[in-house]
C-alpha cells in the first residue's frame, strides 16, 4: 500500500477529531472544571502548558494540511508511491515544527494568557506591543501564508496535470478553502491587534474565530475520508452484503 493514504491517517491520529489531540489528554478533560466556576483554577504554570498544547495542535493542524497536499501531488502526479521514511520524516517534522514555534512564548518571545472569557488559555494578542507584532507575523509566515501557498499550489498543479486526462480523484477545491475559511477569521483577529485594541471586542466576538478553527479538523477528516473514491469503495464495501460475500469467495 502506498504511504500517501499512510500520511493522511499518520496525522490524522494524531490530531484527531477535533482541535484537541491525543497532546491535551491530560488537560482536555479539565474543561468542563474550567467552565463550572467560569474561570480558569489551574493558574498561572497551568495556563502556559495548556496555552503550548492547544497552540501546538493548532500548528500541526494547519501545516498538515499543506504536507498532505504535498504528498497527494507527489502521489498522484510523479506516479511514484511516497516512500515510508519520508511520510514519517515528514510527520515527525510537521509535529516538531509546530512544538517548536509554540514553545517560543515560553521562551519569552509572544506569551500565552487567559482567553476573553477566562475558562481556558491562549497565545496572548491583547498586549499588541512590539515583541507580540513580530513573533505573530514570522509565526504567521512559516505556520500559515507558507502552508496556504503549498496547498493551493499543489492542488492546482494535480489539476493541471490530471484535468487534462481525467477527473482528480481527489477534492482539489475544498482543502485549501477550509484551511483559508477556517484559520482566516483567527488571522484577523490578530492582525487587527497589531493596530488597534483587541479588547475593544466583546469577549463572546473575540471566542467565534476559536470555534471556528476548532472545526477545521473535523471538516478534514471528513473531507480525506469520504473525499476518497479508494474510501468510497470500501465504505460501500462494507456495507453491501453482496460484495462482501464476494470479497470472501475470492
Amino acid at each position: 500500500m502506498p504511504a500517501e493514504p499512510q500520511l493522511i491517517s499518520g496525522i490524522q491520529a494524531f490530531l484527531g477529531p477535533d482541535h484537541q489531540s491525543w497532546l491535551t489528554v491530560g488537560t482536555k478533560s479539565l474543561s468542563p472544571a474550567t467552565r463550572l466556576p467560569r474561570r480558569w483554577p489551574y493558574g498561572s504554570e497551568g495556563c502556559q502548558a495548556h496555552g503550548f498544547q492547544g497552540f501546538v495542535t493548532a500548528l500541526a493542524s494547519i501545516c498538515s494540511s499543506a504536507a498532505v497536499a504535498w504528498g497527494r501531488y507527489h502521489h498522484f502526479c510523479t506516479r511514484s508511491r511516497l516512500d515510508w521514511n519520508t511520510a514519517v520524516s515528514l510527520v515527525f517534522f510537521v509535529w516538531l515544527s509546530s512544538a517548536f514555534w509554540a514553545a517560543l512564548p515560553l521562551l519569552g518571545w509572544g506569551h500565552y494568557d487567559y482567553e476573553p472569557l477566562g475558562t481556558c488559555c491562549t497565545l496572548d494578542y491583547s498586549r499588541g506591543d512590539r515583541n507580540f507584532t513580530s513573533f505573530l507575523f514570522t509565526m504567521a509566515f512559516f505556520n500559515f501564508l507558507l502552508p496556504l501557498f503549498i496547498t493551493v499550489v499543489s492542488y492546482r498543479l494535480m489539476e493541471q496535470k490530471l484535468g487534462k486526462t481525467s477527473r482528480p480523484p481527489v477534492n482539489t477545491v475544498l482543502p485549501a478553502r477550509t484551511l483559508l475559511l477556517g484559520w482566516g477569521p483567527y488571522a484577523l483577529l490578530y492582525l487587527y491587534a497589531t493596530i488597534a485594541d483587541a479588547t475593544s471586542i466583546s469577549p463572546k466576538l473575540q471566542m467565534v474565530p476559536a470555534l471556528i478553527a476548532k472545526a477545521v479538523p473535523t471538516v478534514n477528516a471528513m473531507n480525506y475520508a469520504l473525499g476518497s473514491e479508494m474510501v468510497h469503495r470500501g465504505i460501500w464495501q462494507c456495507l453491501s452484503p453482496q460484495r462482501r460475500e464476494h470479497s470472501r469467495e475470492q
